[in-house]
C-alpha cells in the first residue's frame, strides 16, 4: 500500500453504488454520509476505499482514512484535492468540521480551530484573522463596544412576532445587536430578509443590525438548523455556535443578555434555545426567552405567514406582518417567491 499507487476517485453523488461504499467506508469510521454532500472524492487502492473528503457550500467534511493506510498523508492529500476544487468554484473562505483528535492534521495545512465541543467536533478556519475580521467590521458597525443585548433572527419573512421580539428587547437596553442569519437557506432569500427586518424597525434608534455570516447560525456553525432534524446532531452543533457567540461576538461587543423567541413549533430551535439557557449564564450572559406574540389564540410565526401566502390568503397574513413586509409581498418583488411558496416554480 505504497501512496504512489493510489488513486484519486471523484464519486458520482447520483450514483447509489456511489453513496453504498461511501456509506460503508464511513460507517467503519463512525461517520454517516451527510445529506447535504456536494462534491466527494475517495482515495482507492485497486478499488478498495481507503480515504474520502466532501464538501458542502465552503465547508469540507466527512473527512477520513482507513486504519491501515494512516501517516502516509492521505488526509493532506484528499484536503488538498477539495480545496483546489473549492478555489476552481471560486471559494476561498473554508471551513472544516473534524473530531478534536485531528485537529493537529488539519492545522499543518493552513486551518485554524476556531471553536471546539470535545470530544465530538472541532470547528477550523483557513484565514487566521477570519473571525477578527468580521468582529472589526461588527464594532465599525456600531461604534464604541457598551453593555448590550443580542437576538438572532431568521426572518422568513420579517412577522409582527419578530418585531415583538426586537422591540420588547430594546425597550429594556440602551444597545440591542440584531444578527440577520447570512445563510441563503429559506425560501426568501437573505438580501430581502435582511431588508425586510431593516424596513420594520427603522424606528427603533438604539438597534444595531447586523449580518450574522460566519459564525452565528451558519453553514459553518450550524448547519443542522437548516435541516430541522436530527436533534442529536444538532445539539452538538448548537454547541459549537454558541461557543463562538461566548467566546468572540459577546466580549467583542460587550453582550450581556440575548433575547429569544419561545418556540412552540420546530424541534431544532426550542433545542437551541434550551442548550443557550444552559450554556450562557456560565459565561456570564443573561439569557430571557420572550413569550411568543399571538394572533387569533395561535402563536404568530413565519412558517404560518408562508402556509397562509400558499393558500392564498392575503388578508389573514395582513394581520400577521408589518406594514413594511406586507407592502413587499404585494409588490413584484414578491411574485417569484409566492410562486415557490405555492409549488408553482422549483
Amino acid at each position: 500500500m505504497w501512496t504512489d499507487q493510489l488513486q484519486e476517485q471523484v464519486l458520482r453523488l447520483e450514483s447509489g453504488r456511489d453513496i453504498s461504499r461511501l456509506q460503508a467506508f464511513l460507517g467503519t469510521q463512525g461517520l454517516t454520509v451527510d445529506k447535504e454532500m456536494e462534491y466527494a472524492v475517495a482515495i482507492v487502492d485497486d478499488g478498495r476505499m481507503v480515504a474520502t473528503g466532501s464538501f458542502s457550500g465552503r465547508v469540507l467534511k466527512c473527512i477520513a482514512v482507513d486504519d491501515e493506510y494512516k501517516s502516509q498523508g492521505l488526509s493532506a492529500r484528499v484536503v488538498t484535492h477539495l480545496v483546489n476544487e473549492e478555489y476552481r468554484r471560486g471559494r476561498t473562505h473554508l471551513f472544516i468540521f473534524t473530531k478534536p483528535e485531528n485537529k493537529r492534521i488539519f492545522s499543518g495545512l493552513g486551518f485554524h480551530a476556531i471553536a471546539e465541543v470535545p470530544p465530538e467536533i472541532v470547528l477550523l478556519e483557513n484565514r487566521r484573522d477570519g473571525v477578527q475580521k468580521y468582529l472589526d467590521n461588527a464594532l465599525r458597525e456600531s461604534g464604541e463596544a457598551v453593555p448590550s443585548a443580542a437576538i438572532v433572527v431568521n426572518c422568513n419573512p420579517f412577522t409582527l412576532g419578530h418585531r415583538h421580539l426586537i422591540e420588547y428587547a430594546a425597550a429594556r437596553y440602551n444597545r440591542l445587536h440584531v444578527f440577520v442569519v447570512r445563510e441563503d437557506r429559506s425560501i426568501f432569500p437573505s438580501e430581502i430578509r435582511y431588508r425586510l427586518v431593516q424596513d420594520g424597525i427603522k424606528h427603533l434608534s438604539n438597534v444595531v443590525l447586523h449580518w450574522g455570516k460566519d459564525y452565528i447560525i451558519s453553514d459553518a456553525t450550524f448547519p443542522s438548523y437548516f435541516m430541522k432534524k436530527d436533534e442529536d446532531v444538532a445539539e452538538t452543533y448548537a454547541k459549537l455556535d454558541l461557543t463562538l457567540f461566548t467566546r468572540y461576538i459577546a466580549p467583542s461587543l460587550q453582550i450581556e443578555k440575548r433575547f429569544v423567541g419561545e418556540e412552540p413549533f420546530c424541534e431544532v430551535t426550542r433545542a437551541y434555545n434550551r442548550i443557550m439557557k444552559e450554556m450562557l449564564p456560565f459565561c456570564g450572559i443573561e439569557v430571557e426567552e420572550v413569550p411568543r406574540l399571538a394572533a387569533g389564540g395561535v402563536a404568530i410565526s413565519a412558517s404560518r405567514v408562508r402556509e397562509l401566502i400558499r393558500k392564498g390568503d392575503m388578508n389573514a397574513v395582513q394581520e400577521l406582518v408589518p406594514d413594511t413586509t406586507y407592502t413587499f409581498l404585494m409588490s413584484p418583488g414578491a411574485d417569484e417567491i409566492i410562486r415557490r411558496i405555492r409549488g408553482e416554480t422549483p
